[in-house]
């Protein structure tokens, strides 16, 4: 029996017009966007840039997913858009730069799961065993549910937070033997 998992080196990559793997968790790129329109004020195809150089080009979001989401953000106030020629310029509001700082933890979170993309979009493809490893994780946390003290919460989200970002960096050095006293 084949295993689900095992890449497959003729499956084909999405191309034009096929979906991709995704790449932001819901609210995530609204969250991208204002950090980007905090920093500077820019049009939705300059975000788009900014964006895909964040994935060193390995992922370029569609104008169907930035328009509409500058559109949110705006009717929620949060940016607001000046009309330039036959652009609008976006920047920040105030009540977008205090949701911004309200939504901080969440931004660090954003910004770790891009890094993990990143590696995922050049063809990383995880091998058999990692999926086991995530299975076995996404267990552990449905067991773990009903059960989540404020300090437990704590405990668990530094837990996956070091790990994911020790996976993020790359391989670890090799550890040397350390000297018996």
């Amino acid at each position: 029996m084949r295993d689900p998992y095992a890449h497959d080196p003729l499956e084909r990559r999405p191309g034009r017009g096929q979906r991709g793997p995704r790449v932001f968790a819901p609210g995530d790129l609204k969250l991208l966007i204002l950090s980007m329109l905090a920093e500077q004020p820019g049009h939705g195809y300059d975000l788009i840039r900014q964006i895909e150089k964040l994935f060193d080009g390995s992922y370029s979001p569609s104008p169907g997913v930035i328009y509409p989401t500058l559109n949110f953000l705006e009717e929620a106030e949060l940016i607001s858009g000046q009309v330039q020629g036959s652009k609008r310029l976006y920047g920040i509001t105030d009540a977008g730069r205090q949701a911004l700082t309200e939504q901080a933890v969440a931004l660090d979170g954003v910004r770790m799961r891009i890094d993990v993309s990143k590696r995922a979009l050049r063809g990383h493809d995880r091998p058999p065993e990692i999926h086991e490893a995530v299975g076995n994780l996404r267990h552990a946390l449905h067991m773990h549910s009903g059960h989540w003290t404020p300090e437990e919460i704590e405990r668990v989200r530094g837990l996956l937070n070091e790990t994911a970002k020790a996976i993020a960096s790359g391989p670890a050095a090799p550890v040397t033997e350390i000297p018996h006293e």
